[in-house]
Order: C-alpha cells, then sequence, then structure tokens
C-alpha cells in the first residue's frame, strides 16, 4: 500500500493554482509586449497626429480596447474584436440557419464544429478590417510611407495573423489559466491605459485646471459607479421551482424544489460595445475623409457634428441602441420554450402555471422584465460619463463600457478563484475521509 504524508500534501494544496497565476501573468506579458511591436510602412509622427484628435471616435475605442496597439500600429492592431464579432455573428446565424441549429445541439461535437466556423469567420473579418485599415490609412496625407497593393497585402496578413495569435493565447489562457481568456486580454488592454490617465489628471490639478474637490468628487464617482455595477451583476431573480414525487424502490421520494435563477443584466457588456461602435462610426469615416470635398464627404462630416458627444441626437440614438441590443441580445442567448420543455420533460414544474406553452409564456415575462430594468441599468451606467464630460469637462478618460468590462471581469476571475479554491478544498476533505493510518484504503 502506497503511503503518503499529509502534512507535504497540504503544503503543496495550492501549487496548481500557483502555476496557473504564473502562466496568466506571463501571457499577459506576452500580450503587452506584442502591442509594442509596430506594422512596418507608416510613420509614426502622424499616426500619433491622427490620435490626437480622435480620442473619442472609433479609433479611440479601438486602441482603448487593444491596450493602446492601435495607436502605435502594432501587430496587435485589431485585437480580440474581429474574434468577439464573429462569434456574436455566428450565435446570430445558429438562431436563425436550422443546420447550424441541429449542429448546436449535438453537444460537443457540435460546439467544436461551430467553433471552427467561427476561427474561419474570424480570419476572414480580420482581414477585410486589415486591408480597410490600410485604405484608410492611404488617404491620409504623409501616414504611410510607401502605399499601394504591397502594403495592404501586408498589413492584411500581418494584422490576420496578430488577431489568430490573441485568439490562440486566450484559449491557452482559458485551459491553463484561471478565467475566459478572451475577456482577461481585454480587460488587460484596458487597465493598461489606467496609469496614464491617473497621471493626467493629477497634472490637470497640479495645474490647476482642475480643483482638487473635483478630483476627489471623480474618485468618488468612480468608487460609487463601481458599487453599483457589482450590485446589478450580481442581483438575480429566482424563480420557484418544484419536482414531482417519485418511487425510489419501496419508498417515495418527497418532492423537491429548487430555484432558477435568472441575470438581471443577461446580455453583459455586449449592448454598450455595440452601439458605441455604430454612433461613433460616421464621425470615425469623416476624420478618416480627410479634406475631401465631395458630397459624401459633407454629409459625413455634418452627420459627425450632430452626433458628436454631449449632442441630443447622439444621445438618444446611443440610448436607443443600447436597449435595443439589450433585447435582441437576450433573446438569442436564452429561449424561454426551451427551459419549459426542459421542465416538462425533468417532470418539474413552476407552482401556479401548467408545464409548457404557460410556463414559457411565464418565463418570457420574467425575461422581458428583466431584460427593461437590465438596459435602462447600462444606459444609466454609460450616461454618467457623458453627462459629466458635457457639465464640467471632466476628464473621464474610461466610458461607462470600459468600466462595466473592467469590473465584470474582475468579478468573474475572483468567481473561478474562489471555485477553484472551493474543489481544492473539496478533494481535500475527500481524501482525508478516505486516509487511514498513513495509507489509502
Amino acid at each position: 500500500m502506497a503511503t503518503l504524508n499529509p502534512a507535504a500534501k497540504s503544503g503543496n494544496k495550492y501549487g496548481d493554482l500557483a502555476k496557473r497565476l504564473w502562466f496568466l501573468l506571463g501571457a499577459l506579458i506576452v500580450f503587452r509586449i506584442g502591442t509594442h511591436i509596430p506594422v512596418p510602412g507608416v510613420n509614426a509622427a502622424a499616426l500619433e497626429e491622427l490620435f490626437k484628435g480622435n480620442e473619442g471616435g472609433l479609433l479611440g475605442m479601438m486602441n482603448l480596447f487593444s491596450g493602446g496597439a492601435m495607436r502605435r500600429f502594432s501587430i496587435l492592431t485589431l485585437g480580440v474584436m474581429p474574434y468577439i464579432t464573429a462569434s456574436i455573428i455566428m450565435q446570430l446565424c445558429a438562431a436563425m440557419v436550422p443546420s447550424l441549429e441541429a449542429l448546436k445541439k449535438e453537444g460537443e461535437a457540435g460546439r467544436r464544429k461551430i467553433t471552427q466556423y467561427t476561427r474561419y469567420l474570424t480570419v476572414l473579418l480580420a482581414f477585410i478590417q486589415g486591408v480597410g485599415v490600410a485604405v484608410a490609412f492611404e488617404g491620409m496625407q504623409n501616414l504611410v510611407l510607401s502605399p499601394g497593393f504591397s502594403f495592404r497585402m501586408m498589413c492584411g496578413i500581418t494584422l490576420v495573423t496578430g488577431t489568430m495569435f490573441l485568439m490562440w493565447l486566450g484559449e491557452q489562457i482559458t485551459e491553463r489559466g484561471l478565467g475566459n481568456g478572451i475577456s482577461l486580454i481585454i480587460f488587460a488592454g484596458i487597465v493598461a491605459g489606467l496609469p496614464d490617465a491617473i497621471g493626467r489628471t493629477l497634472t490637470n490639478v497640479s495645474t490647476g485646471a482642475y480643483s482638487i474637490p473635483l478630483a476627489l468628487a471623480i474618485a468618488i464617482g468612480v468608487a460609487l459607479v463601481t458599487a453599483v455595477v457589482v450590485f446589478f451583476e450580481r442581483a438575480q431573480r429566482k424563480v420557484l421551482v418544484q419536482y414531482a414525487k417519485r418511487q425510489v424502490g419501496n419508498k417515495i421520494a418527497p418532492a423537491q424544489s429548487s430555484y432558477l435563477p435568472f441575470k438581471l443584466n443577461m446580455s453583459g457588456v455586449i449592448p454598450a460595445i455595440f452601439a458605441s461602435s455604430i454612433i461613433m462610426f460616421p464621425a470615425t469615416l469623416a476624420q478618416l475623409s480627410g479634406n475631401s470635398e465631395n458630397t459624401f464627404a459633407y454629409f459625413l462630416k455634418d452627420m459627425s457634428a450632430m452626433l458628436s458627444m454631449g449632442q441630443p441626437l447622439h444621445e438618444i440614438l446611443y440610448a436607443a441602441a443600447i436597449i435595443f441590443f439589450c433585447f435582441f441580445y437576450t433573446a438569442l442567448q436564452y429561449n424561454p420554450k426551451d427551459t419549459a420543455d426542459n421542465l416538462k420533460k425533468s417532470g418539474a414544474l413552476i407552482p401556479g402555471y401548467r408545464p409548457g406553452e404557460h410556463t414559457a409564456k411565464y418565463l418570457e415575462k420574467i425575461m422581458m422584465r428583466l431584460t427593461l430594468l437590465g438596459s435602462i441599468y447600462l444606459v444609466v451606467v454609460c450616461f454618467i460619463p457623458n453627462f459629466l464630460i458635457a457639465w464640467k469637462n471632466v476628464p473621464f478618460y474610461f466610458g461607462g463600457t470600459s468600466l462595466l468590462i473592467v469590473v465584470v471581469v474582475t468579478m468573474d476571475f475572483m468567481t473561478q478563484v474562489q471555485a477553484y479554491l472551493m474543489s481544492q478544498q473539496y478533494e481535500s476533505l475527500l481524501k482525508k475521509a478516505n486516509f487511514k493510518g498513513g495509507a489509502f484504503r
């Protein structure tokens, strides 16, 4: 019989957790190094001037999510956004295309097939976006050193390679690290700009551009908004579910009950990201059009002026887009009819509602109400920075979307760590229960 030393075993209880955390840290360091490797053929000084006038546009948002890679036009410029877009498109297709919907229900094999299709679509989208960025940069004066077909192809292939590398790195973090790798890469890109944002704010305070009470109010406001985000992201509506009595041998097992948890914000930060991209798109096109004097360029500039932050049209469309994508994405993610059918098959019911169609209608009503409250919560959180900027020109370098991502990813990461620690403790208790006299039975 093999003997073990319990003390030595317990001393190394969290050794695997430490390895996972070190792997996560190393992967994020590799990501940050990659954001500083530039794509050749671009005038860095002219690119810096372009971003100084477009910090609030779509390029600024892409730069924020890529951890500054867009501003340096590095090999990781596109970040993981093509992969996220491809994933959302595949989710849409899986809900509308019968063949993909059937594939989705095949379990692990179907999931791997859909993941393969998502990767192919990511390559296509990344190449289109890479060539599009190259063409747009060629339209800017003195930005590209040697414009032409070779520059466009080089940009397309290089940026596709960077996106695929990040996608692979995210999968490695998920498997060998902790948390969702793609989310952590976006999180690292946003947090990388935090020291610069704090430094710029302190510089404004030291020069007298902003008063000390205003700086304290900003810090308190960020803390309060963070607390609100944590509260609403944890908020759940629990629906009581009862299971019928079952006969086990010669005895009848008593009826049991459980809960169906419904999150208040089922769609996460996807609606805010999509709404920001759509609203900022005309302004970005207008800035990339340069000094063109055609009718379309004038139209884009007029649209950019009307959709600039603080304008009534911008605020109305932004709020409407967030609410629309909340309902749209939630409808894609959750199907009340499937839940009702699964409850019926397992012999469960919701008290007061007949199994099947009545249960599905009740769950759909709950989902619609929660989605409405969740969309209002997202609108309020995303609008707080806009209001402060328009009111007092507060230096909010991180908008509501970025704050949501940082808080949600942090909460998810801490949940993963706690779950891992609980699993280790559970395994330790099982081993102690089976351990007797220094040997396993």
